[in-house]
This record gives C-alpha cells, structure tokens and sequence, in this order.
C-alpha cells in the first residue's frame, strides 16, 4: 500500500483490525500485554524483546526519556478486535518503525501464547494525517471513548484499555502525552464534558443521518451508488473508521456462496 511519508512533529491516526474478524485481545492479560508492549517499544535504540529487557535494570514505565521516544502517545483505545491510537511523530519514521515493532512484537506474542501461526493483524496499519487542533480533540475524544462509540458492554467491556483515565485524572502511572489536549481547555472536568458531549453528539447524528438514509433508499428513483455513498456517510458519523470499523465492497463467504455486500461493519 502506498502511504505518503509522515511528518516528524505532525499528528496522526494510526489503527488496525484483527484478521479475518479475530478478536486481537482474548483476556486482561492480553490487554495488559498489549499495553506493555506500546511503552517498551516506542524507542529509538534497538531493544530486541520484552523477555530480553527484563534483564536491563532500568524503569520500563519511567525510564526513557522525551528524546529517546519514536513517537509521542496522544491517546489510545485497545478494543478487543481493533485498536486506536492518536500519535505524534517525534522521530524521524518513527510511526512507522513503532507501529512495525508493536504490531510483530505482539503477534509473536500473542501467537506463542495461543498455540497459532500467521498474521494477527489485517495487513499494514492504516493512518490519517491530523491538521488541526479541532480535529485532535474531537479524534481524543473519539478514541479515549471508542468502547462507547461501539456499545461495548459485558465481559467485553472488561477487556478495554483506554486513555480515558489519564484524561480525567484516575491513572497514577500515566503514559500518555496530553498537553496538546488538555492544554486548549480550563481543566480535565471541562474536557470531560467536552468528550461526553461528542460522543452524544456522535450518537445523535447517527440516528438522524440513519433515518435519512432509510427514507432516500425507499424512494423508487434512488441510485445504488447514492445508496453506497449514503451507507459510508452514516458509519463515519457513527464515529467508525474505514479499513477498521467498515469496509466497502469486500468479498465474503456465506452459505448462498460468495458475495460481495456494499458494506460489511466489524463490531
């Protein structure tokens, strides 16, 4: 996949999805590893494995430094089939080299644990540019309650790991780097409000843009291609993501055979 090169000292959004629908978190322990692997590996020096840097006598929460670091962690959201993160390029390719360390760390990971082989994730990570501070807050808040966007609940809710905390104040060792967030609003509870406020917002537009859709698709003269437009409309206001949350004329297996849908949404 062709992928313009990423800007050092510019935002992005990075995500991925689990293959063939594979839940890419199957317990907390998982969760925590997933977790462990984000602050060990976001480091410019070759480290080689978890295993191996148990050996080093240094601080792994606490002990790298801003220069070390290949990228900053903005926000993130480990959903139990796909992840979010918010990241700021602060080496040159280091999304990049983070995302290549993260994604192969954790699959080995992940694939020794339980007895399989092959890859984990749907191919390379997908990424979008962000511009504008606009744009990062509303993606914070977007990824920071992603398990809301998507009505987790359950023993699946239980597997989420989120910088939420961080954000309102209820993590001790945090591992995010929040000023260009909080740093645009008074205090956390004002940013708190802020976030809640979208994802109701979200929610909102949702129902309305999915009862436009449902109307325009009775009428009898309405294109197929209209239609198609319309359906990726309601998915990107339901806060979800292409190539993550939804994909557009994927090729699928079912009983009647093979078929090609105009949008398949992973939940």
């Amino acid at each position: 996949m062709n992928r313009q090169p990423m800007v050092t000292g510019e935002f992005y959004h990075a995500y991925n999805h689990g293959v063939e629908d594979r839940d890419i978190i199957l317990d907390n322990f998982d969760a925590l590893r997933f977790l462990e692997s984000m602050r060990v590996f976001n480091c410019v020096q070759p480290i080689g494995s978890i295993y191996e840097q148990s050996f080093v006598h240094e601080n792994l929460l606490g002990g790298e430094t801003a220069k070390s670091k290949l990228v900053n962690i903005v926000a993130y959201c480990i959903n139990p089939n796909h992840f979010h993160l918010l990241l700021e390029q602060v080496s040159d390719n280091g999304i990049s080299e983070f995302m290549k360390r993260l994604g192969g760390g954790y699959t080995w990971y992940y694939n020794n644990k339980h007895k399989r082989k092959g890859s984990l994730f749907r191919g390379v990570f997908r990424s979008s540019h962000i511009s504008t501070d606009a744009y990062i807050n509303h993606l914070s808040a977007y990824i920071n309650l992603n398990d809301h966007v998507h009505q987790l609940g359950g023993e699946t809710a239980k597997l989420v790991k989120s910088s939420w905390g961080e954000y309102i104040g209820k993590v001790t060792h945090p591992m995010c780097t929040k000023e260009i967030v909080l740093g645009q609003f008074k205090n956390k509870k004002e940013y708190k409000k802020y976030a809640e406020d979208s994802l109701s917002g979200m929610q909102d537009r949702l129902q309305q843009e999915t009862h436009n859709l449902v109307t325009a698709l009775r009428r009898p003269k309405v294109s197929g291609s209209w239609g198609e437009l319309g359906l990726k409309r309601v998915a990107e206001l339901a806060g979800m993501t292409a190539y993550c949350d939804f994909y557009e004329q994927e090729s699928v297996s079912a009983e009647a055979g093979r078929l090609r849908p105009d949008m398949i949404v992973r939940l």
